[in-house]
């Protein structure tokens, strides 16, 4: 007699990799290492070039900081602006209704498929055509569209991800659709949403280098502004790659931190 085998099929790899900065995790000794290395060595080069080269890099530093200004606040104000687009984005993504559905899967693919910077030339111009639009608003609207439809995917699964019972159990109890969401999905789901949205701030800090074709005058530009008057590209471009690599890293450890706080808070 023959007996039947059971063949179970494992559940494919996922490899979650993003655009964002690599997260140092304490699970991954060697990515904390290269954490400490790079941001050591970018704080010892930083202070080697202010210190024992001050012509030109203590002028470039004195002339960028204003910039750097400029750049936190297109990324806060894009960021903000795309957590609430991609919270409406998400919520039709997973809408019972099939026109939302659509219109929200339709925003995601279009946007996801059309380079950043395509994106901010055309919103730029677009708009102008309408009406002047500030190169600042220009920038932090083409960026929290662009984000906006990442974000709407980060909030989609982070809401499905929270076990239908949860739901079911909130609904026993008397809560309507939106009150379940509000009350019981969305608080659970953002523990999970959190570490990649704190990802997108940094990935996005980092594009917003491009805002500088539209005259922005975030870290970038005034780099380049600096160049032009002296010359001096390599050195200029050296200490704004330095800052931004800074920026970047004490960025990434915040955001492992986060990771780490929430994930012990969880187990608790």
């Amino acid at each position: 007699m023959k007996k039947n085998k059971v063949v179970e099929e494992e559940a494919p790899l996922v490899i979650d990799v993003g655009d964002g900065a690599a997260i140092p995790k304490s699970s991954d000794k060697g990515l904390v290492s290269a954490w400490r290395i790079s941001f050591i060595g970018a704080v010892l080069v930083l202070a080697y070039l202010l210190i024992f080269q001050t012509n030109p890099y203590l002028r470039i530093f004195k002339f960028i900081p204003d910039g750097i200004l400029v750049t936190f606040q297109v990324t806060v104000c894009s960021i903000v602006l795309a957590l609430l687009i991609g919270l409406i984005t998400g919520l039709g993504r997973i809408s019972r209704n099939k026109y939302i559905n659509l219109v929200a899967s339709t925003y995601v693919e279009v946007v996801r498929g059309v380079p950043l910077l395509v994106q901010l030339f055309y919103i730029y111009y677009a708009l102008g055509r309408v009406i002047h639009v500030p190169d600042l608003l220009a920038a932090v609207i083409s960026m929290s569209v662009c984000y906006g439809a990442y974000m709407g995917e980060v909030f989609r699964a982070g809401i499905t991800s929270i076990p239908v019972g949860q739901t079911e159990a909130a609904r026993s109890l008397g809560f309507n659709r939106a009150q379940t969401m509000y009350y019981v999905v969305l608080p659970q789901a953002w523990r999970t949403i959190l570490p990649p949205v704190g990802n997108e701030f940094i990935a996005l800090l980092k594009d917003t280098s491009l805002v500088s074709i539209l005259g922005v005058a975030d870290l970038l530009r005034r780099g380049r502004e600096f160049a032009s008057e002296s010359f001096q590209y390599f050195e200029t471009f050296t200490m704004v790659a330095v800052v931004y690599l800074i920026i970047t890293l004490i960025l990434s450890k915040l955001v492992s931190l986060m990771e780490e706080r929430l994930s012990h808070h969880v187990k608790r």
